[in-house]
């Protein structure tokens, strides 16, 4: 994005870069298919999940001018210095995070489709993942290694006798094949072993230093779930995490995978009486005993986690009191929220049904603080969406980090952007292709193609 000097004016969006290319002509195949994406806090790191159960990770390449960092933003915006600074990723690594499984006692085949992705907060530098598919949460940690390889190994009488002597005691174990050199692995070759001798010293030529990353599944979060895992969110405290699906909520330790804690626990003694499920949870971003959680009627319930163990009695209700005018089959399905966020600050949470994106303010329960309408011109056509099922599809939302910027998916491989206080109520929508250079449309109104939703997910992104 372009920043200009006035804050007030609505940001120029620009085309960064893309991942996921394939050769001209190859047909995507539906395990390659992206299904959720994840940015590390600070920025470095990006995970992405696709159907096959993999995950993989890209991280931030370009080198970071940290001259600056003691200006104000508005400082660095009449310095114009976004311009020159653009994020680029790299792939890193990846690993198969889940295989498809099969229940014998329920019947019931479980996909591999990584549904969330979460990167867990660390002090200690090293990287850690959630992932998880319907059934089962994993926690991986990811490793850097460098290692030093070894061309060849001469002998040099000149050495001293003391490197003689430690070279000569490395090489008498003949199962030890590795030593280590400043922290780096040393690997030796068969050529230095044989050409060694006892009574020479060592003189080593290093063919160069490579940097491999090792991924290792630390935790497995297992049989916590009746019903598939929608959503899984990080604490601040760093130590716990939730895990919701239709019905329950669980509070689980990350050092602990054998026992989590039921907290909220919406199932009704007879189905029958079911009148709505959860869709989506989140902790707060700073109190660690606050979170949220939507359901498919539209409502959104704050919980505060200390006063009851189970806290689906003692729920705060935010809800839009200006909808309730003519209702119709419809209404309730397309008031069902699919996805929310909160803003880095805690004040705010973004929601997101299926016609509107909902801005609402902790402390105002009885309606949204501004709504951004996405879909107004499907209105007419409700009922050819209800009968092919594309008015069942959900969108995922997020927010800037300054929270006033939001962005949402659409159909037709568009993005919808808006700004809170900042332009116009019609936002801005971009297409999500390889035409970098098109201009983004203010207030258009994409095309519901259920085929389309789907290339939105295959592997291209906006960054800025």
């Amino acid at each position: 994005m372009t920043l200009s000097s006035d804050s007030r004016t609505p940001l120029e969006w620009k085309f960064s870069q893309v991942f996921g290319e394939r050769p001209h002509g190859e047909d995507v195949q539906d395990v390659d298919v992206i299904s959720t994406i994840a940015f590390q806090k600070s920025g470095d790191y990006l995970a992405v999940g696709d159907r096959g159960g993999r995950v993989v990770i890209f991280e931030r390449k370009d080198e970071k001018d940290t001259s600056n960092q003691h200006l104000s933003r508005d400082e660095l915006e009449q310095l114009d210095f976004s311009f020159t600074h653009h994020p680029q990723y790299q792939y890193k690594t990846e690993f198969q995070s889940h295989e498809p499984e099969f229940d014998y006692l329920k019947s019931l085949e479980i996909e591999e489709k990584i549904n969330n992705v979460r990167w867990c907060a660390t002090q200690n530098g090293s990287l850690f993942v959630l992932s998880t598919n319907d059934k089962t949460i994993k926690l991986w940690k990811v490793k850097e290694h460098r290692v030093k390889k070894v061309k060849e190994m001469d002998p040099n009488p000149l050495l001293c006798s003391e490197n003689a002597l430690l070279a000569e005691r490395s090489f008498m174990n003949e199962h030890d094949k590795t030593s280590v050199d400043n922290g780096h692995n040393v690997e030796w070759t068969e050529k230095m072993a044989t050409n060694m001798l006892p009574s020479q010293g060592v003189y080593s030529k290093i063919a160069n230093i490579e940097d491999t990353t090792r991924t290792r599944c630390r935790k497995v979060y297992a049989h916590a779930h009746d019903f598939n895992i929608n959503s899984i969110s990080n604490n601040s405290d760093g130590e716990t995490f939730i895990s919701s699906d239709d019905l329950r909520i669980n509070l689980w330790n990350l050092e602990i995978s054998n026992q989590c804690f039921n907290i909220i626990d919406m199932k009704p003694s007879n189905m029958e009486d079911l009148t709505e499920v959860i869709t989506s949870a989140e902790f707060h971003p700073i109190h660690c005993n606050l979170l949220a959680y939507s359901s498919s009627r539209g409502f959104i319930r704050l919980v505060d986690m200390r006063r009851s163990a189970l806290c689906d009695h003692s729920a705060r209700i935010l809800q839009d009191g200006g909808s309730h005018g003519f209702k119709s089959f419809f209404t309730e399905i397309i008031a069902s929220i699919s996805d929310i966020k909160f803003s880095n600050d805690g004040r705010h949470i973004l929601s997101r049904d299926y016609m509107n994106l909902k801005l609402w303010d902790m402390r105002m329960d009885s309606s949204p603080v501004a709504t951004f309408k996405v879909h107004d011109h499907l209105h007419p056509k409700l009922c050819d969406l209800y009968n092919n099922d594309s008015i069942f599809d959900k969108f995922d939302c997020c927010v800037s980090g300054d929270g006033i910027h939001f962005a949402t998916g659409s159909y037709s491989n568009l993005l919808r952007i808006f700004s809170h206080g900042v332009g116009g109520a019609e936002g801005i929508t971009i297409e999500a292709s390889k035409s970098p250079n098109r201009k983004p449309l203010r207030g258009a109104a994409p095309r519901a193609r259920r085929s389309s939703l789907r290339n939105l997910t295959r592997g291209f992104y906006r960054l800025e």
